[in-house]
């Protein structure tokens, strides 16, 4: 059975074929990963502060209110912040108010 191609799969086979499309750019602008070493874990939650970070992905703040609720049942404070949109990474003065008033930070991830 023959299927007629796409016109998104022709126009990239012509870009392809032109050089245009040689080289893979890896978006996070990191040719190599740096080593990164994990931070201490707290050794409990008791008079510190957790910020949970939504990152505006559907449903991300359904599932930090359950996490909330939980956490505030243990006797945790929790300070909510979003990001303007999940597409873009958190501006800098959003992460040093998250640093500078939290002990640790759930971020949520969710569709």
């Amino acid at each position: 059975m023959l299927v007629a191609k796409s016109e998104a799969l022709l126009l990239r086979e012509k870009l392809l074929e032109s050089n245009i499309m040689k080289k893979l750019i890896d978006p996070t602008s990191e040719l190599k990963s740096p080593k990164r070493v994990p931070l201490k874990r707290l050794a409990d939650l008791q008079k510190k502060t957790v910020g949970l970070l939504d990152i505006s992905k559907p449903k991300g703040d359904i599932f930090l209110d359950r996490i909330a609720v939980g956490l505030n049942e243990r006797g945790v404070r929790v300070k909510r912040f979003s990001k303007p949109t999940f597409t873009r990474l958190a501006p800098i003065q959003l992460k040093n108010e998250i640093v500078g008033s939290c002990d640790a930070v759930i971020e949520a991830l969710a569709d």
